[in-house]
């Protein structure tokens, strides 16, 4: 595919401003409805991101010496801004992503003002243990402090929403930022970028574009105190290792491959069916929490079954004018190649119930997809698919629905669906996932915490957990005595 020149090009926010990248680089930003390039973005390298941490760096000490009340008036700024120019957020999140308008209007961009609001008000309300004397003659203090310039990197399943979700907790904690966003899908977040370099002074917050290079430069950069990353469990890794030659602090959110496990009490199954496929099914099934494998009792498997396929094969995917779809395309040809070859390798004890295919010529849209009869060490079931593609397996009791749930090596989340308030706490206890859902799947609130056990990464987003992550604690001893 050959590259127009008269493309539009898209600049890193450093320091305030749009800015020209000074690597002289480009990469073509794709709409994944057509498949064609739209856009020009910059593959940002040394000097670019010297540039944002130098910035970065210059802010920090006033930032983080204003008080928590004049940062929080600044962050319920930025919040109406982002109400105040949601449509742009938008436009920019819809076309680079595919997402359909309405889904994004309605579940994504107010949602992203909400956390700004909250993570404003969690930043007056930071508190510790009490001041006192605990060795004669010496009073003790507790200090929440920032903890300097923050490199962050974010995922292209929720460019503009996973932004949010790094950058509110660092700024309401006084930290400043440097964030990468992925190199397919870094419009929306340079619109964010622009709209709070209006808000907040400058340097604050910065955005370099570009690619994997890009992204180590930044969390391997010098002047980084802590580097945070939303994405895969392999790009995890490789930020954990780059972390550890600098002893960096260290927050990772990543895969998931979450169970939903159907009990035989449970009192409507067509209704539950309808909640699980939605859950599964949503942003194409591009959601680390996504309700990608079921686990239903074996006596109610058909009957389950079969409505779960009915709500699937019923949900409609389309481009984001389509105000009836769910989902829009995956994001990039790779991830249809990846998810195309999951269904290529389906094995032969196992049966594609509805979808499994590519919609369509143009564009990267896949049905959605039921694959029922999978066992435990197929690699459907063990591997993040990470497309519109719902597995189904049975189990007999108890044990065995804890034993298949707890056997991957994913923990970040999970449901259980039963009309018993003693086996939903019993099941949800022994669930290793943090995050578990009853009789739902895939609701958040800004006051609760997200994050995950084993590969799925350590740390907390949202909530004053994910607050608590962008601090550090400092003891100040005084001596008392005459």
């Amino acid at each position: 595919m050959s590259t127009p020149v008269d493309l539009p090009r898209l600049r890193n926010h450093i320091d305030g401003e749009l800015v020209e990248s000074r690597s002289g680089r480009f990469s073509d930003v794709i709409d994944p409805c057509t498949g064609e390039a739209y856009l020009r973005a910059p593959v940002s390298g040394q000097e670019d991101v010297d540039a944002a941490y130098a910035a970065a760096s210059a802010a920090f000490e006033g930032w983080s010496r204003i008080t928590p009340g004049e940062r929080a008036n600044l962050l319920l700024k930025v919040a109406d801004a982002v109400e105040a120019r949601a449509e742009e957020l938008n436009e920019a999140e819809c076309r680079n992503t595919g997402k359909p308008r309405a889904r994004m209007a309605e579940d994504e961009t107010p949602v992203a003002a909400d956390h700004f609001r909250f993570f404003a008000g969690a930043a007056r309300t930071l508190e510790g243990p009490t001041s006192g004397e605990f060795l004669a003659d010496h009073t003790s203090v507790i200090r929440h402090e920032p903890i300097g310039v923050v490199g962050q990197v974010t995922p292209w399943n929720y460019p503009m929403m996973m932004a949010v979700w790094k950058i509110a907790p660092a700024l309401a904690a006084g930290n400043t930022v440097v964030l990468k966003p992925s190199d397919t899908t870094p419009v929306s977040t340079v619109k964010l970028a622009e709209i709070i370099g209006e808000v907040l002074p400058k340097g604050v917050f910065n955005v370099v574009v570009g690619d994997r290079e890009t992204g180590a430069l930044v969390v391997g950069h010098p002047a980084a105190s802590m580097v945070a990353i939303t994405g895969s469990v392999g790009a995890g890794m490789a930020v954990a290792r780059s972390a550890a030659e600098d002893v960096k602090r260290v927050h990772l959110e990543l895969g998931g491959k979450a169970p939903v496990v159907v009990f035989d009490d449970v009192k409507d199954l067509k209704a539950a069916a309808g909640t699980i496929a939605t859950a599964g099914l949503y942003n194409a099934g591009q959601d680390c929490t996504a309700a990608c494998r079921v686990l239903v009792h074996e006596s109610v498997h058909d009957e389950f079954t079969a409505a779960l396929v009915e709500a699937a094969a019923g949900t409609v995917t389309g481009d984001l004018g389509d105000e009836e779809a769910l989902y829009g395309p995956l994001n990039n040809a790779d991830q249809l190649a990846k998810v195309s070859g999951f269904l290529e390798r389906v094995p032969g004890h196992a049966k594609v119930l509805t979808g499994g295919s590519r919609v369509g010529e143009k564009g990267y849209f896949f049905a959605p997809t039921v694959v029922d009869g999978l066992r435990q060490d197929d690699e459907m079931v063990q591997d993040e698919v990470f497309g519109p593609v719902i597995t189904v397996q049975t189990f007999s009791d108890e044990a065995d629905a804890i034993a298949k749930a707890n056997g991957v090596r994913y923990g970040l989340s999970g449901s259980v669906w039963t009309s018993d308030h003693g086996r939903a706490m019993r099941v949800s206890n022994r669930l290793d996932f943090g995050v578990v859902w009853v009789n739902t799947h895939i609701p958040f609130v800004s006051e609760m915490p997200h994050g995950g056990f084993k590969h799925s990464g350590y740390g907390k987003d949202l909530s004053v957990f994910g607050l608590h992550d962008y601090l550090r604690v400092k003891h100040v001893m005084h001596y008392i005595g005459e």
